[in-house]
Parts: C-alpha cells; sequence; structure tokens
C-alpha cells in the first residue's frame, strides 16, 4: 500500500545503546589529576607564607592563634577552588550526548561529584600511605634510638611528669641538713634516671588511667605522692600538692586534645562537603560553556574596536 501525502521530515534522533556508559572515566580522572595537582601548589604555598609570618622573637611575627585561623582558612579555600576547577574541567571535557536540560546538567554534575570523589580516594591513599611509611621509620629509629626518643618526645603526660618531679634547688648560702645532702634531689642526675624511669612509666600509666575514669584513687594517689617525695626530695605535703596540679593538668591536656579532634573533624567534613558542591556546580557550568561554545579564554582590557569620528 502506496503512502498518501508528504513523507514524514521528522529528525530521529539515535537511541541509547543498551550497555553503552554515559560516564566518561577520561574526563574525570583528567580533572582528578588536576586538583591534586592544584591542591598541592597551593598548599606548599599557603605553608610558605605561614612559615614567612611566624618569629620566634617576642613581639614580632603573626600569634599562633592567627596563624591557626588562617591555615584552616587557607586550606579550605585550596580544597574548594582545586575542586571547581577540576570540576569544571570534567564538565567541559565531556562529550556532548544528545540529552539537553535538566538531564544535561545532572550528567555534567554527575562527573564533576566523580571528580571529587576519586580526588578524596586519592588523597586519604597517599594520606595512609604516607602515615604508614612514616610509622614504619619512627619503628625503626625508636629501635636504634631508644635513649633518645624517650628524651625527647612530645608527649603531653611528659611535661607534666617534668613539672611534678622537678627537684628542689636550694637557695645560695642555705644551709644543706644531712637530710637533703642524702635525699634524691642532691643526688647526681644518671643515678635518679638509672633507676626511675620505670617508676616514671608507671607514673605515666597511673596518671593516664585516671584521667580517663576521671578522677585519682586514694590508694593512687598516696602511692604517687610517695614516688614524687622519693624522687623529688620534697615533704609529702607538698608531693600530694604537685601531685592534684599534675592531675588537672593532664585532664586539661587530654580535654584539648579532644576538643581539637572535634575541630578538625568538623572542619574537615565540612570542607569536603562544600568541595562536592563546587566541584558539582562548576561541571554543569563547564557542560553550559560546552553546549553553547564559549570560549575558554581569559580577556584583559577593552578589546573592543572603537570608531573613531571621520575629521
Amino acid at each position: 500500500m502506496g503512502q498518501v501525502g508528504p513523507a514524514s521530515t521528522a529528525v530521529t534522533r539515535p537511541a541509547a545503546v543498551a550497555g553503552v556508559s554515559f560516564i566518561e572515566w577520561g574526563a574525570v580522572l583528567a580533572g582528578a589529576a588536576l586538583a591534586a595537582a592544584i591542591t598541592f601548589v597551593l598548599l606548599t604555598f599557603g605553608a610558605a607564607i605561614g612559615l614567612s609570618a611566624t618569629s620566634p622573637w617576642p613581639n614580632s611575627g603573626v600569634s599562633a592563634k592567627v596563624i591557626a585561623s588562617l591555615a584552616v582558612f587557607w586550606a579550605m579555600a585550596a580544597q574548594i577552588g582545586a575542586f571547581m576547577v577540576g570540576g569544571y574541567v570534567a564538565g567541559r571535557m565531556r562529550s556532548r550526548w544528545h540529552e539537553t536540560g535538566h538531564e544535561a546538567e545532572f550528567r555534567d554534575g554527575l562527573h564533576g561529584g566523580l571528580v571529587w570523589a576519586v580526588g578524596v580516594v586519592i588523597g586519604a591513599a597517599l594520606f595512609l600511605s604516607a602515615a604508614g611509611a612514616a610509622a614504619k621509620t619512627g619503628a625503626e629509629l625508636a629501635g636504634r634510638t631508644a635513649a633518645s626518643t624517650i628524651a625527647s618526645t612530645n608527649d603531653p603526660m611528659d611535661a607534666v611528669l617534668d613539672t611534678m618531679l622537678r627537684p628542689m634547688v636550694a637557695q645560695a648560702g642555705a644551709p644543706t641538713s644531712p637530710a637533703a645532702a642524702a635525699s634524691p634531689a642532691t643526688t647526681s642526675p644518671r643515678s635518679r634516671a638509672a633507676g626511675g624511669d620505670e617508676n616514671r612509666a608507671e607514673m605515666s600509666r597511673v596518671l593516664a588511667g585516671s584521667v580517663v575514669k576521671g578522677s585519682l584513687s586514694p590508694a593512687d594517689r598516696a602511692y604517687l605522692a610517695q614516688l614524687v617525695s622519693q624522687r623529688a626530695g620534697i615533704s609529702q605535703q607538698e608531693a600530694e600538692r604537685r601531685l592534684d596540679e599534675a592531675f588537672n593538668a593532664a585532664r586539661q591536656a587530654a580535654d584539648k586534645a579532644r576538643r581539637a579532634a572535634i575541630l578538625t573533624g568538623f572542619v574537615t567534613a565540612a570542607s569536603l562537603v562544600l568541595s562536592l558542591g563546587a566541584a558539582w556546580w562548576a561541571a554543569m557550568r563547564g557542560g553550559h560553556h560546552r553546549d553553547n561554545s564559549v570560549p575558554a579564554r581569559f580577556e584583559f582590557g577593552d578589546h573592543r574596536r572603537r570608531s573613531t569620528p571621520a575629521t
């Protein structure tokens, strides 16, 4: 049977092929690699600026609180900006399919989200590998130089113990009693350190356990006060006073570390969420510029030709 009327002029669009993925990993990996490189450059630049702003001399340089605040702001800004660039590149480099409107925006934004996901995975892998290498190197160095490692540790509990076990220094011209001459405070530091390292470790464990429990038991308090009195060469009452101050200082240090960990977690989570939104939005803008053939260039100044009046 013949067809009556004009032939159909409808434009046929190619149907979606089953099994074909709309995700282009080449564009995603390119955006993630660019974002990682930009993040590294910006963090290195920020670290250099931060070190140049600090100074060990009094009344010079920026305070530690200001440096910490600027470091947090710079880390967040660098991460967000880097993922914006990576997302824009992924959205712009994605092939133009036949979808339009919200579907195209969603697929472009999804590529930006994948750039963020790949970048986070790469960053976490690098962090874990660096941490593992540092832990392995630290274990080897600790096995070779155990004594120097113990002496130069940065554990806050060691500072508490140093203050608590500090011996009394006799004033110049003060008479020295026979009991004070025989006390551990007047013996050589080497003899005190030879038999005091195990007591110091035990005191650290007892204080740490008491901080976790929230209180210092009377038995532990009496035992620690006796050790402090023997090691520092002070009276029992003075040793108990030092012990109470050390316990409060240990609790303050633990609370400070807890608050720092909470703040770090919240800042990291907020930075990651904002980076995801920035990458998604930038990828949609990149796709919009791709579909509308917006030139990717920077123009400085006014390049428009101005007509000059005829003379």
